[in-house]
């Protein structure tokens, strides 16, 4: 689900209307107007989304370490803490402005209807249009923190910073475990970035499509020598991308170096793309990633790598949108790949997708048919977030990059406009029958299985682990559930873990280990890929 920065939410805001045109009280209100100007020490003209962000300027401050606020900006599990506001800008040239209606794309709610008090504000100018996926990120340009009087105060802000690109290896201090900061040097080393240009991806797109990612070497790895390792394919969830994926690496490594995870390749897949993420599906707005990744980058990998080159060797494992991802790649390619350990999958039975059953007559995702809102983020028993206010607040940071998007990218038909159908109104929740028929013929996964069981069977029988948390923030769980009842009643071998109170970002934390699930899970691997091996798990 959604990307991992602002992880931890804290209350639920009653407040959930968004909409392109916001609802005003009966009296009238002058529009709250915004003149943003680009600096003129910006170079180049600017086009992208422009977003204002305010939030409460006591509160902002009460929270801020010394005192001092240096950003502004949305919590998606605080959906109602800030306000957004919008527009598209074309073309805006160093030393000009231009005027933005606070009121006409918004949310929570008109800026011109908040609460009187005191705000900070921050411009942003999202130059990528990938605000919904990443945040603000290398190009966008935004202005310095202001402070107003709303309503009735519109200060003028200047866009004059040009954020500029990350590093790769530039951690945030603390991020990283002693025992990856002891092999960092050495993981660098052993990590070869990949950049795959995919032939079937650029004849769909009509222009070069880019696989990328990192291959990760294990110690002692040794390319002219005759040993060949198990790989194990991992990829991220919503938010992830390259840079996540090195951070990955980088602890894989140093487990490794430790022996505390056995000795395999790792194929760091980077699953992001401009519509959200891509989730190695084959898809009519996508493109067909599954089969460029087991037919074009996965036998170029084995040519260039000691890799043992047969399902045995070949595993999966992933989270969240890397849980459905590596999931959907076992069910749809079982030849291919010798099992996948799935984590907090997002949904793989419609039946219950994060709550809604999308199969319902009538069926809505805002509201269950008592009218009562259906929630969407929680920590542990306490609703935080709901299907409504995540949507509208998507909706108001931009059409591509979202979670609810990217959904429609993946599995939607494509309609007229060439854009993908949405599965539900974002106005009201309503949910589109004749797209949802199309989500559940194409990627409903349950379904899939117990529709092809019989065909699938030999080749897909013991391969499907998954794990989630009974307090998953997403509510997964329920869809866990219903894909392990279906597979019960198939007869098949699977193996299901619902790990008492563990959420979706504590999952993989065993005791004091961050790591411990994930340890776990190597050791499975290799006990498949090598089952005479003397290797064992140090506590073993």
């Amino acid at each position: 689900m959604r990307r991992y920065a602002s992880f931890l939410a804290a209350g639920l805001c009653a407040l959930a209307v968004a909409a392109s045109v916001p609802a005003r009280d009966s009296a009238p209100t002058a529009p709250a107007l915004f003149r943003v100007d680009l600096g003129a020490s910006v170079t180049q003209p600017q086009s992208g989304r422009l977003l204002l962000f305010a939030v409460d300027a006591a509160a902002a401050r009460a929270h801020a370490k010394d005192g001092t606020v240096d950003e502004v900006d949305t919590n998606p599990f605080q959906p109602t803490q800030t306000a957004i506001a919008a527009r598209e800008v074309t073309r805006l040239v160093p030393g000009q402005g231009l005027t933005l209606d606070a009121d006409a794309v918004a949310f929570p709610k008109a800026f011109s209807q908040l609460p009187p008090g005191d705000y900070l504000l921050q411009a942003v100018l999202d130059t990528h249009h990938d605000y919904n996926y990443s945040g603000r990120d290398a190009g966008d340009v935004v202005s310095g923190v202001v402070e107003a009087h709303l309503p009735g105060g519109t200060p003028r802000l200047v866009l004059d910073k040009v954020l500029p690109a990350r590093d790769p290896w530039d951690f945030p201090r603390g991020a990283l475990s002693p025992v990856t900061e002891k092999h960092l040097a050495e993981a660098k080393a052993h990590l070869k970035p990949i950049d795959f240009v995919s032939p079937v991806l650029s004849a769909f797109w009509g222009r070069p499509i880019h696989m990328k990612g990192w291959v990760l070497l294990p110690p002692g790895y040794d390319a002219s020598g005759k040993i060949t390792y198990p790989v194990l394919y991992h990829t991220h969830g919503f938010g992830g991308g390259y840079r996540s994926e090195a951070a990955t690496g980088a602890m894989a490594y140093g487990q490794m170096a430790e022996k505390t995870m056995p000795p395999m390749i790792w194929v760091l897949l980077d699953e992001s793309s401009p519509t959200g993420t891509h989730e190695f599906a084959d898809s009519v707005n996508n493109g067909p990633w599954g089969r460029a990744l087991t037919t074009e980058l996965i036998p170029s990998l084995e040519k260039q790598y000691r890799m043992d080159g047969k399902a045995s060797g070949r595993f999966l494992n992933g989270h969240s949108s890397g849980g459905w991802a590596t999931l959907w790649l076992q069910t749809r390619y079982p030849k291919v790949f010798g099992g996948t350990w799935s984590t907090s999958p997002d949904p793989s039975d419609f039946h219950d997708f994060t709550g809604p059953d999308l199969y319902a007559p009538h069926a809505n995702v805002y509201h269950r048919p008592d009218g009562t809102p259906y929630p969407l983020v929680r920590d542990h028993g306490k609703v935080i977030a709901t299907f409504q206010q995540f949507a509208q607040m998507e909706r108001v940071l931009g059409p591509y990059g979202g979670q609810m998007a990217s959904f429609d990218w993946v599995f939607s038909p494509r309609g007229k406009d060439g854009r993908p159908m949405p599965m539900f109104d974002r106005d009201t929740g309503d949910v589109d029958p004749a797209v949802v028929a199309y989500w559940h013929d194409h990627y409903d996964i349950a379904y899939r299985l117990k529709t092809h069981w019989p065909q699938l069977r030999k080749d897909l029988d013991g391969k499907i682990h998954l794990y989630v948390g009974t307090a998953d923030t997403f509510y997964l769980d329920g869809a866990a559930h219903k894909l392990k009842a279906v597979l019960d009643g198939l007869g098949a071998k699977s193996s299901f873990h619902f790990i008492p109170d563990r959420t979706h970002f504590d999952l993989y934390r065993i005791g004091d280990d961050r790591q411990g699930l994930m340890k776990e899970i190597t050791w499975q691997m290799y006990a498949i890929a090598r089952p005479h091996s003397t290797l064992k798990p140090p506590a073993q």
